[in-house]
């Protein structure tokens, strides 16, 4: 299945400088690194429109950001985007929400007559079973990996609207496709953060409760503002006065906690890092003596699937670049053009950041898409850029954030 006819209406390169730009989502992850790169550009007439401010699902909020900020040029960041779990969750909101600000916002830039709209899309619209490397030609061939479809497709009807607008109306909107981002400031939350920062946290917290610091663990808590959670019908929510119990009930919700060394335990599938392999026990006593306690990270899926990781920084850039100098309507994918496995990556942290316990693969948990990984080639022919940040230099910046923060 080809793309749909596309026209190759093509208005001339913007300057920014001289422009009023609104970027939704600004307060969020990706969008404080594009204002500290437009910053850095020399751009200052940079607008946010965010929550509270804005509910950007709301029309009658839209119309008010658009009268409010008079924009010349939309980035359309914002999303209500998370991992596996979150998705499986919250597929009809995801749906909802993401379709509803892509469609509204994108209709009334037209109205309003603004420049430029840039939309960010997702990797999660790509079909299952894209070949690899994704390239732009086939977002059309297939359905998106199932945990992936409501977001994926909410983002993926930007991409329609824009080459329709362009179409019928010569509305400059461009369409950009990103991998998966990591960085210092991500989303830390169990509840809706992606692989990486899941995984630098979860082996964070091992490591402070394998020398007993419970003090440490609950700054973590409050910090990430998790919230409630419900094990075995009781509630437990970290404040500053939880009791070890409820620190290690709350710990083990979410596949960390002590293994005793010297127990006897039986021999499980997968569970490795350099000490040996057990089928390991979750208690939720007090169990205070770490001297004779290991730590255990549980880990979603196989390990089998693999992914590309986009730093933050290079993303920002990315964008910027478009938003100066592309200004048709074929997808572009950005990103940083490379793949790992997930077993790899787990390894690679564990020693970055010093773990020394157990990992447990969870293989009743979804591994998701199979396999991910961007060609690139169209963002460096088209607007001249590649991303210059290795992953291992962007993985030890964004674990030594997170764990100076602790």
């Amino acid at each position: 299945m080809s793309n749909p006819p596309t026209s190759n209406l093509q208005p001339p390169t913007i300057d920014l400088r001289s422009k009023r730009i609104t970027i939704t989502g600004g307060k969020g992850f990706l969008g404080t690194h594009l204002i500290h790169t437009l910053q850095a550009r020399g751009y200052r007439n940079i607008s946010v429109a965010d929550l509270p401010e804005y509910n950007l699902t709301s029309l009658p909020d839209i119309k008010r950001m658009y009268s409010d900020q008079s924009p010349d040029i939309v980035i359309h960041l914002a999303a209500k985007v998370g991992g596996i779990g979150f998705n499986q969750e919250n597929p009809a909101s995801l749906f909802y929400d993401n379709a509803m600000m892509g469609i509204q916002l994108i209709h009334e830039g037209y109205l309003r007559k603004i420049e430029k709209f840039v939309a960010l899309g997702t990797i999660c619209a790509y079909p299952k079973f894209t070949p690899v490397p994704f390239r732009e030609d086939d977002i059309w061939n297939g359905y998106p990996e199932e945990t992936n479809a409501p977001y994926g497709l909410a983002k993926k009807m930007m991409l329609v609207q824009s080459q329709a607008y362009r179409q019928q109306y010569g509305f400059n909107s461009i369409f950009l496709l990103p991998v998966n981002l990591y960085g210092p400031n991500d989303n830390f939350s169990f509840k809706s953060s992606h692989v990486i920062p899941a995984l630098i946290r979860k082996f964070h917290l091992a490591n402070l409760l394998s020398r007993g610091d419970f003090a440490g663990i609950i700054k973590d808590f409050l910090r990430n503002k998790d919230g409630a959670i419900v094990v075995e019908g009781k509630r437990f929510e970290a404040t500053a006065n939880s009791s070890q119990e409820e620190v290690l009930a709350v710990l083990n919700r979410y596949g960390i906690y002590y293994s005793s060394k010297s127990s006897t335990l039986r021999p499980q599938t997968e569970i490795e890092c350099g000490i040996s392999s057990f089928d390991l026990q979750h208690p939720t006593s007090n169990l205070i003596d770490s001297s004779s306690l290991s730590t255990t990270v549980e880990i979603w899926g196989t390990g089998q699937a693999t992914r590309e990781f986009f730093y933050v920084e290079d993303a920002a850039e990315a964008i910027a670049l478009a938003t100066e100098n592309y200004n048709k309507s074929d997808p572009v994918n950005i990103g940083a053009g490379f793949e790992i496995a997930i077993k790899d990556l787990v390894n690679l942290i564990i020693e970055l950041i010093g773990f020394k316990g157990f990992i447990a693969w969870d293989t009743a948990k979804p591994d998701g898409q199979p396999r991910r990984m961007l060609d690139t080639s169209r963002a460096q022919s088209e607007f001249g850029f590649s991303a210059k940040t290795t992953f291992a230099e962007g993985l030890r910046k964004t674990i030594d954030w997170y764990v100076s923060q602790t």
